[in-house]
């Protein structure tokens, strides 16, 4: 499924959530069961895109940046004082070379998390080309579990992302990956390209933010009512200050997922609001990322986590689904996606979809689509050119 938003309801991009040890015992997997770009993105495949860092008066633009910025009729001294709000077609930036997420501090406040809405990409027959390419039967539905509190002992590194739409406050679901160029201090969040960018005819989404272990103990409404933000966001919030996502999502992508859907992921690079420790340092954790795309057939199982918010969720609590995987070809000229069975509703775009290699648990694909029935999840498989926006944003923005 694609992102949540206030109003909006296409496909459904999700989230995951699970902690290395409790994604093994969750999936029940023994060692036997499953066998970039430049700065601008101007190579096929990859695209990158850098914020403005902000300073306490001023937000400190680079000059490459201010001067689209000012292409676009933009103050830069103005943005971070409500200038975000313009939305007019020709102020949307769209250009990776254009996306600008200065940190506004309190902007994301418990209760505007709170009234952010599911964003969902529904699937439709349309988008498959009648049987053309190898599709399995629907899955039959799995009935997604709450996940075990706190999340942060029970599931991987993942948590909910925040962002403006020109239709409102929308989430979505991330999860953090290790760094392989930086060990140990990874600042990188993998998540949905239609978590970032609307896609074709759109441009890139406003004030992106991520809170791992969102709700760590699960609490209902009720109990976080007048809640301290630590009980939201125990390990604080990390604006985006990099995203990149493939510019097959940017030229195909749309409201069902569409021709983009196949390259529907993304990779943030994260920054603290406060304090100087990387992501990885203070979650405690982080994952592996496969980028093999082993085929579904070689695969026994597959988990999906994710925060589920359309009904009947809230999207205030931790879920997961675990299935065998099936094919879902949209066309002969695309690869080939990931389907299980899965009741998670919108909310749960993004979210990491998780299978266990040698022991270990990795990160092998992201939610992407779903059918408006909520019966199953789809997500792309993540091969070279996934790879290779992870391996330039690693590379130019890591350690950063």
């Amino acid at each position: 499924m694609r992102s949540t938003r206030t109003s909006r309801t296409s496909s459904t991009r999700r989230r995951t959530t699970l902690a290395a040890t409790g994604l093994v015992a969750a999936l029940a997997l023994t060692a036997t069961a499953c066998n970039g770009s430049d700065e601008a993105s101007d190579k096929p495949g990859a695209t990158t895109s850098q914020a403005a860092d902000s300073g306490n008066d001023k937000i400190q633009v680079p000059a490459d940046i201010a001067d689209k910025l000012k292409k676009h009729g933009i103050d830069v001294d103005d943005w971070k004082d409500g200038g975000w709000k313009n939305w007019d077609k020709d102020k949307w930036l769209s250009e990776a070379k254009d996306f600008v997420n200065p940190v506004i501090d309190g902007l994301w406040k418990p209760e505007r998390m709170k009234s952010a809405k599911e964003a969902n990409k529904t699937y439709s027959t349309k988008d498959a080309a009648a049987d053309s390419g190898v599709t399995d039967p629907d899955p039959l539905p799995v009935e997604a579990s709450a996940e075990k509190t706190p999340y942060h002992e029970n599931a991987a590194p993942v948590g909910k992302i925040f962002f403006d739409t020109p239709e409102g406050h929308a989430v979505c679901s991330g999860t953090v990956v290790k760094d392989v160029n930086h060990p140990g201090k990874s600042n990188l969040v993998w998540t949905a390209g239609h978590c970032v960018h609307a896609g074709s005819g759109g441009g890139w989404y406003r004030n992106i933010m991520f809170v791992p272990a969102y709700n760590d103990y699960g609490k209902s409404e009720a109990q976080l009512t007048n809640s301290n933000p630590t009980e939201i966001a125990p390990y604080g919030q990390w604006w985006a200050d990099w995203a990149s996502t493939s510019n097959e999502w940017i030229a195909g992508g749309s409201e069902t997922g569409g021709d983009g859907a196949a390259y529907d992921y993304s990779v943030l690079h994260v920054k603290p609001e406060s304090g100087a420790k990387s992501l990885e340092e203070t979650v405690g954790a982080a994952l592996d990322i496969d980028f093999s795309a082993p085929s579904a057939t070689e695969v026994a199982k597959m988990g999906a986590w994710g925060y589920p918010q359309a009904a009947p969720y809230n999207g205030l609590k931790m879920f997961k689904c675990i299935d065998q995987p099936g094919r879902l070809s949209l066309s002969t000229t695309l690869p080939t996606m990931y389907r299980i069975g899965c009741t998670m509703t919108g909310g749960s775009s993004g979210g990491g979809w998780f299978r266990v290699v040698d022991g270990e648990t990795k990160l092998v694909s992201n939610t992407s689509i779903g059918p408006a029935d909520n019966t199953w999840l789809a997500g792309p498989q993540l091969g070279a050119t996934a790879e290779a926006i992870y391996q330039n944003m690693s590379k130019t923005y890591g350690g950063k």
